[in-house]
């Protein structure tokens, strides 16, 4: 009787010592679990939600935006000015002003030095990569600044020039119009053709909304009087405006312009005149007294 006595203690004892093992087991199981959900939870860096959020490739500033990384997306039918869209001013040769101008966004020049920006008293910065000018809300760039400003300049010029041949080729909706003179007129978004110069003796206006695009196509110079302004109507802007001049663009004295002026040679602006858009030129840029502003992206 003693015996089974001390066998029935000892079975007692051994299941009791089991059943607090098999506890002890499942609450690791549990504290494991527990970590391994903190790992891979909002904390987690290296999660998928991680790899597509804000950081990631798809975002505004990515590489499918149709004006390339970190610029806004094209309207409809837009010229791509690509690197060239950087500057309100661009140039190959000179630009030069009679102070004093005023001027709101970044100039650059290339293949020409920083010696071929004349009138703006420019500053160099101590990284020597740009300079600034009391006549310009924005920085100045050239060809033989410090790194990496000669090869963005490059590219710059080169979208300049693509950008050009982009709105050279664009077909038209109507050509001939006024027969290159279109004071008076109110003209809707399209594409214009012109055979031979184009002249603005009066006011024009542009009227669309603000994802419409005007392209004019000229084949000599544009000549916009004195005192004659482009006005924009109807929610139409200047980011979607371009003057595609084969030859010389010229403002004369209190002209106004809008629009991004694609010239395959120069540039002058009068006395007075003044722009909102851009100027971009294939050789010179000139200005007298003037106001350049670039457009809102």
């Amino acid at each position: 009787m003693q015996n089974k006595s001390s066998v029935s203690t000892l079975a007692s004892t051994l299941s009791r010592a089991s059943l607090a093992f098999l506890l002890i087991s499942a609450g690791a199981a549990c504290g494991s679990s527990d970590e391994s959900s903190a790992t891979s939870g909002d904390g987690g860096a290296s999660g998928a939600d991680a790899k597509n959020g804000e950081g990631g490739g798809n975002g505004e500033g990515g590489s499918g935006g149709d004006a390339g990384p970190g610029r806004p997306k094209l309207a409809p039918g837009a010229v791509d000015l690509g690197a060239s869209g950087d500057y309100v001013i661009l140039a190959k040769s000179a630009i030069s002003t009679v102070p004093t101008s005023a001027v709101t966004g970044d100039l650059g020049i290339s293949p020409a030095a920083a010696s071929a920006i004349t009138g703006f008293s420019p500053i160099a910065d101590s990284t020597n990569v740009f300079s600034t000018s009391a006549q310009v809300t924005g920085k100045l760039f050239a060809s033989d600044y410090a790194v990496p400003t000669p090869s963005n300049l490059t590219t710059a010029v080169s979208d300049m020039q693509t950008a050009f041949t982009d709105a050279a080729g664009r077909a038209p909706k109507a050509t001939e119009l006024g027969a290159g003179n279109i004071g008076g007129m109110t003209l809707t978004a399209g594409v214009y053709r012109w055979g031979t110069g184009l002249l603005v003796p009066t006011n024009v206006t542009l009227s669309g909304s603000s994802t419409d695009v005007f392209i004019f196509q000229i084949a000599q110079n544009l000549s916009v009087s004195s005192g004659a302004q482009v006005v924009l109507t109807g929610g139409a802007v200047p980011k979607n405006v371009f003057w595609q001049v084969s030859g010389a663009a010229d403002l004369d004295t209190t002209s106004h312009l809008e629009g991004v002026v694609l010239s395959q040679t120069a540039i002058a602006l009068h006395t007075g005149a003044s722009i909102n858009g851009r100027l971009l030129a294939q050789t010179a840029v000139t200005l007298d007294g003037n106001a350049v502003v670039a457009p809102a992206p």
